[in-house]
Parts: structure tokens; sequence; C-alpha cells
């Protein structure tokens, strides 16, 4: 008599490590170059779900092994499962997880980002890169519109370094990405191990980050994302949000600590 046997668990493509207040969010299927699979989607949102639920976490970076921080999605998939428009689909919420994270989010690439990849990175609040990655819009050398994408980066990039790169396709540099926006860090040197470079200036800002109240800057986040408005109606709704943040517990308590020259608690 045979009996049915489990299924066997699902491999781990992306890992959530939790520690000192940072949940690190890890890309982890570098023989497919991190590529955005049914499966590694599925993984990618759980992560970031959890990581923005748990209240011990106060700063999200989102980095990966391998060479390759993510190739877009999985072209291979897609050919032989024809699933891209699946995929395509559950790109808008990934995206948001990331840029809607009260949380501040840190994307930390130490090579390569193309397509969707880029996209991602985008969607964070600060982004570094090792000298020696390299990008590129490929979309359309394959026959495909940048269309999800394009909500983060084009929120990101200069308009004209925009039009040039994702029209033409062509492959960029980090100082190329940095100068369109996309970048608010270049680490390292062409002589440095990338990781490393890299890590010290996330290292840098997670410190600055923890540094600031919670809810201010969740608050700033929300209020980062709404554009430029200097109507009436904006204005007081402006002078509402700050007014009830500065009768709060945690202003009172900066204001407390402030004068009494220490750190606030949650530092």
């Amino acid at each position: 008599m045979s009996t049915e046997q489990p299924a066997p668990p699902a491999e781990a493509l992306v890992r959530l490590e939790i520690g000192d207040e940072v949940g690190r969010i890890v890309l982890d299927s570098p023989a497919n170059r991190n590529a955005l699979s049914t499966a590694l989607r599925s993984q990618l949102r759980q992560a970031l779900r959890t990581a923005i639920d748990n209240p011990d976490v106060r700063v999200l970076v989102l980095t990966h092994t391998g060479p390759v921080f993510c190739a877009g999605m999985d072209l291979k998939e897609t050919a032989v499962e024809q699933t891209g428009a699946e995929g395509v689909r559950e790109l808008p919420e990934l995206l948001q997880l990331v840029a809607r994270s009260p949380k501040p989010v840190i994307a930390a690439l130490n090579g390569p980002a193309r397509a969707g990849g880029i996209g991602l990175a985008a969607a964070a609040d600060l982004v570094v890169a090792a000298q020696a990655a390299t990008f590129a819009f490929s979309e359309v050398r394959i026959g495909l519109i940048p269309a999800v994408i394009s909500v983060p980066v084009l929120d990101r990039m200069n308009p004209v370094m925009a039009r040039e790169l994702l029209l033409t396709g062509e492959v960029f540099d980090a100082a190329t990405a940095l100068r369109s926006g996309l970048l608010n860090a270049v680490a390292g040197t062409a002589g440095d191990e990338p990781a490393g470079a890299v890590a010290r200036v996330v290292e840098g800002w997670v410190t600055a980050l923890k540094a600031g109240g919670p809810t201010a800057l969740a608050g700033t986040k929300a209020l980062l994302r709404q554009g430029f408005d200097d109507s009436d109606e904006r204005y007081a709704e402006l002078l509402e949000l700050s007014a009830r943040q500065f009768s709060s517990d945690e202003a009172r308590e900066g204001a407390t600590a402030f004068a009494d020259k220490r750190a606030p608690s949650w530092q």
C-alpha cells in the first residue's frame, strides 16, 4: 500500500534577518541572478510584510547574495510557463510595500540591476550601489514596456536622462545612475570589495535613521509621497498633521530629551 509523501519544503529564495532594530531582507537566488520568479516574489512579499509588521524593526535593508542584485522578471520561467502577465500583476504590490512602508527602506546593491530590479531599488527611500554596479532598462530590447516600474523610477530620475535610458535600453554605470537620481550614493572605488564598501554606507544611514522618531519618520515618508501642492487646503491639512504630531507622546519625549540633554527613548 502506497502512502502519499509530503511535498518537499519550498526552497528559501529570500531571507529575513532581524537584529539591532534592522530587518535585513536578502534576495538569495544567485544562480538565477535573483530574478523575480514566482517563488521569489511570493517570499519577498511575505518578508516585507513580516518586517513591516514587526515592532522590533525600525529600518529595512533590502540587499542580496551573489554578484547581481536583481535581473528583473524571470524571463526563463515566463517563456516556459507563460506566466509573464501574472508576474507583472504582482509587481505593483511589491513596489508599494517598499514605497509605502512606514519604516525607512534602504536598498543596498553590491552588483548590477536590470529592469524590474531597478524598479524594486527605486521604490526604496535610500539607494546605494557599488561603483562597479551597472544598470539597464532592458525592457524595450525584448519588446516590453517598463510600465509598472516607471512609477518609482520616474519619481526619482532626471526626466531628460530617464527619456534616454528607458528608450535606448543601454547599459549605464553607477556614476550615471547617481547623476540621474536613481542612486543616493556610490560606494567605494574600483579596488574596493563591493559588499564592504556598500555596508559602510548602509551602516551610516541606519544610524542616522534610527535617531529619528518612528512616527515622525512614518509621517515624513507619507509627506514625501504626496508631491508639490501649495493650495490653501493643502496647507490646512499639513497644519493639522504638524499640530497632531506636536501633541504626540513621541514629540513630548523628544522635547524633554532635548531639554535634558539626553537621547530620546527610541534611541
